[in-house]
């Protein structure tokens, strides 16, 4: 998805096109056959779910046919985790290659060694504290999270942007998208996101799995699957989608 003379516009393709994903199981099935990809269009031609599907159909709220509707039903699955991993820009990592990604994007840090050692910011901390301690929630709204962690008016500010970048680091990632509840049970307005740990998805022993491999080694195998699959992606293009 592009801003075209002020106009944002959407590559894709026909549904006719052999290359072209038709349904969320499709996409799941692409997505776990690659491995991990973007959900919007980048410097890399091809490399996004938007290239591979009908762009027409995006917002239609049509769960069969809208990509937009998919992410959200591939991130309640939990087959594959969702998140803003890519740039600081939403798309998706398979289970078999989170833990490549997890050992290179947290130097092979847990979130409270991280921060133990000065490499995480308190208000990172007033945020993952809601899914460490012992009786913890496995998965809150974005607004209960918010709250819970001091964010706001009189609070701390910048909550997006450090549920972003624990994101990038693979400690945090979308579960779901749902409405909130009201004290009568209704569910009311917009989807809102839900959050949870990695470890809630997969476990902690298989996220941690590659921490006995030197980070940077998880970094190469990284930049040489994508040399393999897309010859044409500089190494440029590749530290800044993926570092």
């Amino acid at each position: 998805m592009g801003n075209e003379s002020g106009e944002w516009i959407m590559h894709g393709m026909k549904w006719d096109n052999p290359d072209c994903i038709h349904s969320v199981d499709e996409a799941i099935k692409y997505i776990n056959e690659f491995g991990f990809l973007p959900l919007f269009k980048n410097e890399i031609d091809g490399f996004s779910l938007e290239e591979r599907t009908v762009p027409e159909y995006w917002w239609s709220d049509n769960p069969e046919i809208d990509p937009w509707m998919w992410r959200a039903i591939i991130a309640r699955r939990h087959d594959i985790v969702y998140g803003k991993f890519f740039d600081k820009k939403a798309g998706f990592i398979s289970k078999k290659w989170l833990p490549v990604f997890a050992n290179y994007r947290r130097d092979g840090y847990d979130f409270d060694a991280l921060y133990d050692d000065g490499k995480a910011p308190n208000k990172h901390k007033k945020i993952m504290v809601n899914f460490m301690e012992d009786n913890a929630d496995s998965e809150i709204y974005s607004n209960e999270l918010k709250k819970q962690a001091g964010f706001g008016k009189d609070g701390e500010k910048g909550f997006d942007g450090a549920i972003t970048n624990l994101m990038m680091q693979t400690y945090l990632c979308n579960c779901d998208f749902k409405k909130r509840v009201n004290k009568r049970g209704i569910e009311y307005g917009w989807d809102v996101a839900v959050y949870s740990s990695i470890e809630h998805i997969y476990g902690y022993d298989y996220v941690t799995s590659c921490y006995k491999d030197n980070p940077q080694d998880s970094w190469k195998q990284i930049v040489d699957y994508m040399h393999e699959m897309y010859p044409e992606a500089t190494d440029k293009q590749i530290r800044k989608l993926l570092k």
